[in-house]
C-alpha cells in the first residue's frame, strides 16, 4: 500500500529519530502530543502535530481512538509506532489496519504470537530453539504459579509476559519473599502494558545478554544484521548496548543467526525485528529470550556496523519495497557502543528525576552520534520514561569506540534533573567490562553496596565557587546585595576584600567560601580551614571559559550558568554548586542535623499504588511502606527510621506531588 504521510505514535528521542528517517525518503510527517509534550522538541520537528490528550499516557499515546483519530484527521497513511507504548499491541495493529492505515511493522497475528513471552516460548521450543527451563502456562493463579515456583527453585525470574525492558521484572532469590514479588511484578505488568500475565524462568547466572538483528521485506526474504550485547543492566532494564558483541564464538553466533532466521520465516516475519538470547559462557550454550517485533532501543549500534538505516527500510519494506542486498553483502565495519543518558540518580537507587533542564549542549566530533529529545528548557516529567538521550561512539576498534565514549560523555553538559552521567563513565572503567568478563550481574557484584556519587576534588569544588563569584561580580543586572545575600564583591571597585558565599554542591553538602583578593591572585578558603587555601593567580573568565594558574600550572575550564546553579567542567570532571542565601543555608543545615527522619515523603510526582501498613502499626528502619509508580516503574519507598505509623495523610489511589509528606512516624 502506498503512502505519503506518517503519522508517529510515539514521543522523544525516537520520535526525533522517525521524522529525520521520513524526511530523508521525502515522506511528510505528523506528530502527536499529550499535554506535558505540548512544547516538546519533536514536536517542532515534524510537519504538523495533532493533540491527543491529557499528560497521563493511558490518555493519550495508549489511547488507540485518538490516534486513529489524529491519523485521519492529518490525512496520515501511515503510522509509525516507535517503540514502547503501543508499538507492540496487537489490537492497535489490527485496529490501524481496519481503518486503511498502513501500520509500520509485522502483521498483527505476528505481533500476537511474539508479543506474549509465553506465547513466542511455545513457538520457539516448537521449532527447535532451546530456551529456558520455567513456567510459560497460561494458569495464572497464586497457587499454580507458587507451585511452578517452588519446582523451579531460586534464584528465578518472575517477567511480565506482554513486556519488556525490565518493566514487570522481577528477581526472586527467597521463595518466601515470591508472593510480594509476585504482587509488584503483576502492578506494573499491568499499569505498563495492560496485561497483568507473568511466566517463570529459572535464573541464568553469569549469563550474557545477547540479540539479533533481523529484517525481513514482504517479498520472503529474511537477512541477519550481526549482533548487539546488552548484558551490562540495571534493574533488568539495559544501559550499555554494543555491536557486534565482543569474544563470541563463532559457532555460538552462527547459532542465533541461524535460530533468528529459522523464527522469522515460521512466522512469516517482516520489518526490523531482533531476536534476543542469553549466552551462558561456561556451557557455551544460548537459551531463546523473547522476539521483539519493533525497533529497539539499541538499534543505532547496529546502523554504525553495517551502515543500513533500520528505520528507512522499516518505511521502504512498509511501501512494499523489496531487500536488494543478500546476506553476503552485509558486513561488519569497526565497533559502536551506545550510553543511555537518564534523568535518574544512581546513588539513591536509580531513582528517576524531574524538572526542567537548564542547560543542555551535546557533545559532538568524529565517531558521536546522538539521538535526543529534549533541548534548554525543556522539562523531564514523572509521566513517561526518564531516558534523556543516547550517545553512539564508534571507530574501528572496541577500545576506541570506549575511549571515545567516554570522552563524550564527558563533554556533555546538562543541569537540572540529575542525570546517570557520572554513573555511565564509572561503567566503562569497570576491568570486567574492559576485558570482557561482564554479564547480567556484573552492575550489582561492582555495585554491591549501591553506587556512590564520586566525591568532588576540593580544588574543583573552590574553583567552581570562584567562578560563581566572577560570574556574579561581572553581572550588572544581578545585584549580589540583592541576590545571594552575604555577598561581599570588592573587585569592581577596584579594591581588594573578602566574599563570602555559601555553596551547595550536587550531593547536597554545604560549604562556607572565603574568597580574598583579585585578578592578580584570588585566595580560596573552605569553611575557614587556612591551612588548605587554594591560591589561584591571573583567573579570568570569558565567554564560558575560566583560565588561571595554581602553583605555576595553567588551568582552563568550562563555566556555565544554569538558573541558579554554576556547572563548572575541568580535565573531563565536572561540578555543579548552587550559591545559597543565609536563609536556604539554614533550612539545609537543619535537614542535615537529621530533622525530618521520622517522615516519609513523595520522591516525585507519582501515584499510590499500595499501602503496606497501617495506622498504629510498629516498623523497623527499611521496611517497605507504600509502593508507588511514577515513570512507569514500581518503587518501594521503605521506612526512614523505627517507629510506630502516627499518620497516613494519602489513600491508594491518590497521586502526591514531589516532596508531599505521605506518612509520619513516633519515634523515641
Amino acid at each position: 500500500m502506498s503512502f505519503d504521510t506518517v503519522l508517529i505514535a510515539n514521543r522523544g528521542e525516537i520520535a526525533v529519530r522517525i521524522i529525520a528517517a521520513c524526511q530523508a525518503l521525502d515522506l511528510k510527517t505528523v506528530a502527536v502530543y499529550s499535554e506535558a509534550d505540548r512544547n516538546a522538541k519533536y514536536v517542532s520537528h515534524a510537519d504538523s502535530a495533532v493533540y491527543i490528550g491529557p499528560s497521563e499516557a493511558a490518555l493519550s499515546y495508549l489511547d488507540k481512538d485518538a490516534l486513529i483519530k489524529a491519523a485521519r484527521q492529518s490525512e496520515a497513511g501511515a503510522i509509525h509506532p516507535g517503540y514502547g507504548f503501543l508499538a507492540e499491541n496487537e489490537e492497535f495493529a489490527s485496529a490501524c489496519c481496519d481503518a486503511g492505515l498502513v501500520f509500520i511493522g509485522p502483521k498483527p497475528d505476528v505481533i500476537g504470537k511474539m508479543g506474549s513471552k509465553i506465547d513466542a516460548k511455545t513457538i520457539a521450543a516448537a521449532a527447535g530453539v532451546p530456551v529456558v527451563p520455567g513456567y510459560h502456562g497460561d494458569d495464572q493463579s497464586d497457587d499454580v504459579l507458587t507451585e511452578a515456583a517452588a519446582e523451579i527453585g531460586v534464584p528465578l525470574m518472575i517477567k511480565a509476559s506482554a513486556g519488556g525492558g525490565g518493566r514487570g521484572m522481577r528477581l526472586v532469590d527467597n521463595l518466601d519473599h515470591f508472593q510480594e514479588q509476585l504482587s509488584m511484578a503483576r502492578q506494573e505488568a499491568d499499569a505498563v502494558f495492560g496485561d497483568p500475565a507473568v511466566l517463570l524462568e529459572r535464573y541464568v547466572g553469569q549469563a550474557r545478554h545477547v540479540e539479533v538483528q533481523v529484517l525481513c521485506d514482504e517479498q520472503g526474504n529474511c537477512l541477519h544484521l550481526f549482533d548487539r550485547d546488552c548484558s551490562l543492566q540495571r534493574h533488568h532494564q539495559k544501559i550499555i548496548e554494543e555491536a557486534p558483541a565482543p569474544n563470541l564464538p563463532d559457532a555460538v553466533r552462527e547459532e542465533m543467526y541461524q535460530a533468528s532466521l529459522s523464527l522469522c520465516r515460521e512466522i512469516g516475519y517482516t520489518g526490523a525485528g531482533t531476536v534476543e538470547f542469553m549466552y551462558e559462557p561456561a556451557r557455551e550454550a544460548v537459551y531463546f529470550l523473547e522476539m521483539n517485533t519493533r525497533l529497539q532501543v539499541e538499534h543505532p549500534v547496529t546502523e554504525k556496523i553495517t551502515g543500513i538505516d533500520l528505520v528507512a527500510w522499516q518505511l521502504k519494506i512498509a511501501l512494499g519495497e523489496p531487500l536488494p542486498m543478500t546476506q553476503d553483502d552485509i558486513h561488519i565495519s569497526g565497533c559502536a557502543i551506545e550510553a543511555r543518558v537518564a534523568a535518574e540518580n544512581p546513588a539513591e537507587n536509580y531513582r528517576p528525576e524531574t524538572g526542567r533542564i537548564t542547560l543542555y549542549e551535546e557533545p559532538d566530533g568524529e565517531g558521536i552520534r546522538v539521538d535526543s529529545g529534549v533541548v534548554s528548557d525543556g522539562y523531564v516529567s514523572h509521566y513517561y520514561d526518564s531516558m534523556i538521550a543516547k550517545v553512539i561512539a564508534s571507530a574501528d576498534n572496541r577500545v576506541a569506540a570506549i575511549r571515545r565514549l567516554e570522552k563524550a560523555l564527558s563533554r556533555y553538559r546538562i543541569a537540572g534533573p540529575v542525570t546517570n552521567i557520572p554513573f555511565l563513565r564509572d561503567i566503562l572503567e569497570l576491568p570486567d567490562f574492559k576485558d570482557v568478563l561482564h554479564h547480567t550481574g556484573t552492575l550489582e557484584s561492582a555495585f554491591d553496596e549501591g553506587w556512590s556519587s564520586p566525591e568532588t576534588p576540593e580544588q574543583d569544588l573552590k574553583l567552581a565557587a570562584l567562578a560563581a563569584f566572577l560570574i556574579t561580580a561581572s553581572d550588572k543586572d544581578n545585584s549580589p546585595w540583592r541576590s545571594v545575600g552575604g555577598w561581599r564583591v570588592t573587585e569592581l571597585s577596584g579594591r581588594t576584600g573578602s566574599s563570602y558565599l555559601s555553596v551547595q554542591d550536587e550531593s547536597g553538602d554545604l560549604t562556607v567560601m572565603r574568597i580574598e583578593g583579585r585578578q592578580e591572585e584570588y585566595r580560596v578558603t573552605a569553611d575557614g580551614d587556612d591551612a588548605k587555601s587554594l591560591v589561584a593567580r591571573n583567573a579570568v573568565l570569558r565567554d564560558g571559559t575560566m583560565t588561571g594558574e595554581i602553583d605555576g600550572l595553567r588551568f582552563t575550564a568550562d563555566v556555565r550558568r544554569a538558573g541558579k546553579a554554576v556547572f563548572f567542567q575541568l580535565m573531563g570532571r565536572q561540578t555543579v554548586i548552587t550559591p545559597l542565601t543565609p536563609e536556604q543555608r539554614y533550612l539545609g543545615r537543619l535537614e542535615e542535623s537529621g530533622a525530618g527522619g521520622n517522615r516519609l515523603h513523595a520522591p516525585m510526582p507519582g501515584l499510590i499504588t499500595d499501602i503496606l501498613v497501617e495506622k498504629g502499626q510498629v516498623v523497623e528502619a527499611g521496611e517497605t511502606l507504600i509502593v508507588f509508580e511514577a515513570m512507569k516503574l514500581m518503587q518501594k519507598l521503605t521506612s526512614p527510621s523505627s517507629g510506630t505509623v502516627q499518620d497516613i495523610h494519602y489513600e491508594v489511589g491518590d497521586t502526591p506531588e514531589k516532596d508531599a509528606l505521605l506518612l509520619s512516624l513516633e519515634t523515641e
